[in-house]
């Protein structure tokens, strides 16, 4: 693979500190204790993910302990792996020294990189594997290396047992070459080994779900009919254009041109429209925005070159340095949108001046923040209210006492916090907390984290309210949540399980 340019590897030297230096920023993430639970319980699947964001958190808290530095210090590697592979696919695709440069700079400054590098979730992790794969694409549309075919499968493999929509990347490839008409590459059997490749790699997650009863199904029904925020066409490519960088998008368009339609893009056509049908494939299915953002790094690399080549006429290399300090200028204002840099209060106060208000991806009311910021507070709070109440326990009922989450933020909480504090494990029916179990609980005494009284009464003898839980800044949805100890369960809680799933 090329060499990308000494700038380029200064830029993602750069961008790895970055995330390495404001890593302790805002507080663990919702998502991040789930992660921190799906650890303790590897296997080759769960729920609502394959098992390689796991396996990660598992490493990462063995090797570097469970501080958020230590958490999310991969992810910042793999920032500035991506920057590099970006990089990389421009020389590629032609590109000189300060196309490298402006793929690389663009790169490191996407919002939607900014955040997703931040912290430890598969969102990192897939740019990542789908940055390594075009970069194998496009040595195999230009040198012709057929045999290259079992790499991309190997990748794409990966990739999937991170992130299930990696296969938008494969249907795309796949499109690509037909609509491009690339029969050659089509009738070559490596193509097919190399898809042999990906399909073995990924088997045992598929394996995983046969044998739970296919669970990602309902769950992503549940995800795209109910939780997700429906978006018009063009709201959708809005929000897309946003977390790319507003500045960056002409450079995205031109990189899009180029492997349209544009001349010197005619080896690359499949990788043109493999980018149209995965924007259509994602709208279409009603997913989040940042799903799309694996694409931004060969968008970023065509256009560079683009960009670079008008630069190089007479009279346009004023273009080279104005468009990195638009592109920065553009960028770094936004940072604190996609990343917690600054305190609550800081932020209220920024966004105010600015204009912007937080806007939801998810059916829920709003507070002050973002629900990605809000989704970081009051996880310590939580744990601590929760032994309060289970220190009012007698120690015969401590002794045998369950907490119940109704999410898998407040279980995840609670296994987090919960043991320097003397509480058990939680149980919840949320995700792949269903597949966990009641570990044993009897259901004698059970603290649950909010539900309804009427509902509770209905399985329980006693139910009384201990203390009601309120964050200021947390989701609206997580704030003033009535913690309930309820004893003797008129049924077994093996009866009483298959009632608490939910999945989305």
């Amino acid at each position: 693979m090329s060499s990308p340019s000494r700038i380029a590897w200064l830029l993602a030297i750069a961008t790895t500190m970055f995330h390495v230096l404001t890593s302790g920023r805002g507080g663990i993430f919702r998502d991040e204790l789930y992660y921190l639970a799906c650890s303790e319980h590897l296997g080759f699947g769960y729920v609502d993910q394959p098992p390689f964001a796991a396996l990660v958190t598992w490493f990462a808290r063995h090797v570097f302990g469970d501080s958020l530095h230590g958490l999310r210090l991969l992810p910042a590697v793999a920032a500035g792996a991506t920057v590099l592979l970006t990089a990389a696919m421009t020389r590629r695709l032609g590109g000189g020294r300060y196309a490298q440069t402006l793929a690389a700079w663009l790169t490191a400054l996407a919002p939607a990189y900014v955040s997703s590098f931040g912290y430890l979730s598969m969102n990192a992790f897939d740019v990542l594997f789908w940055a390594a794969a075009l970069c194998v694409l496009i040595r195999i549309l230009v040198d012709d290396t057929p045999r290259m075919w079992l790499v991309f499968g190997l990748i794409a493999g990966l990739g999937l047992q991170n992130k299930l929509s990696m296969a938008f990347l494969g249907i795309g490839v796949a499109a690509g070459l037909l609509l491009s008409r690339s029969w050659h590459h089509l009738r070559n059997r490596w193509l097919w080994l190399g898809g042999g490749v990906a399909l073995l790699v990924f088997m045992p997650h598929v394996a995983w779900q046969a044998v739970h009863g296919w669970p990602v199904r309902e769950f992503m029904a549940n995800a795209m009919g109910e939780k997700n925020v429906a978006l018009s066409p063009l709201g959708y490519l809005q929000m897309w254009a946003m977390q790319m960088n507003p500045a960056a998008v002409p450079v995205a368009l031109a990189g899009l041109a180029l492997l349209l339609v544009l001349p010197a893009g005619r080896p690359w056509r499949a990788l043109g429209w493999a980018s149209i049908v995965i924007v259509v494939l994602l709208m279409s299915q009603r997913t989040k925005p940042y799903y799309l953002s694996p694409l931004y790094t060969l968008l970023f690399a065509s256009g560079s070159v683009v960009l670079a080549r008008v630069a190089a006429r007479p009279r346009w290399g004023w273009l080279r340095a104005a468009t990195v300090a638009l592109c920065g200028a553009s960028a770094i204002p936004v940072a604190p949108f996609a990343k917690p840099l600054l305190a609550s209060e800081d932020y209220v106060a920024y966004s105010a001046r600015l204009g912007i208000a937080p806007r939801a991806e998810e059916n829920h009311d709003m507070g002050r923040l973002p629900q990605f910021f809000a989704d970081r507070i009051g996880w310590p709070e939580l744990a601590a209210t929760v032994a309060q109440v289970f220190a009012t326990l007698t120690p015969e009922e401590r002794e045998h006492a369950c907490i119940f989450g109704h999410n898998y933020g407040q279980a995840g909480a609670i296994d987090f916090y919960g043991p320097a504090l003397g509480l058990p494990k939680a149980i919840s029916g949320h995700n792949s907390y269903f597949l966990w179990g009641p570990r044993g609980c009897r259901g004698d005494v059970v603290v649950v984290i909010d539900g309804d009284r009427d509902d509770l009464e209905e399985v329980f003898e006693s139910v009384a309210l201990a203390t009601v839980y309120t964050c200021q800044d947390c989701m609206p949805y997580e704030n003033d949540k009535p913690i309930w100890v309820c004893r003797r369960l008129r049924l077994p809680f093996e009866s009483l399980w298959p009632r608490v799933r939910s999945y989305g």
